[in-house]
């Protein structure tokens, strides 16, 4: 993925956030809310393995050796 897309998931997930701040002033219920923030969370999950995939396969030739590599996934896998 290239920064467009990047940029472009974070404004959505900023658009989302200001909508749930929409909401409390509203004083929306709490089931709405939660859903909301609900979503955001698997925005940002989804945004993040993204991001995470793009810059590592990038730099799988970057590794001295497998033990390296290991410990690398091992870390994103744990994020």
């Amino acid at each position: 993925m290239d920064n467009k897309v990047f940029t472009k998931r974070i404004n959505r997930i900023v658009g989302q956030l200001r909508g749930i701040e929409k909401m409390i002033q509203q004083d929306r219920s709490c089931d709405e809310i939660i859903i909301q923030i609900n979503a955001v969370k698997r925005a940002i999950n989804g945004f993040t393995k993204e991001f995470l995939v793009s810059g590592f396969c990038n730099r799988l030739n970057n590794f001295k050796d497998q033990q390296e590599l290991k410990r690398a996934i091992e870390k994103a896998v744990d994020l």
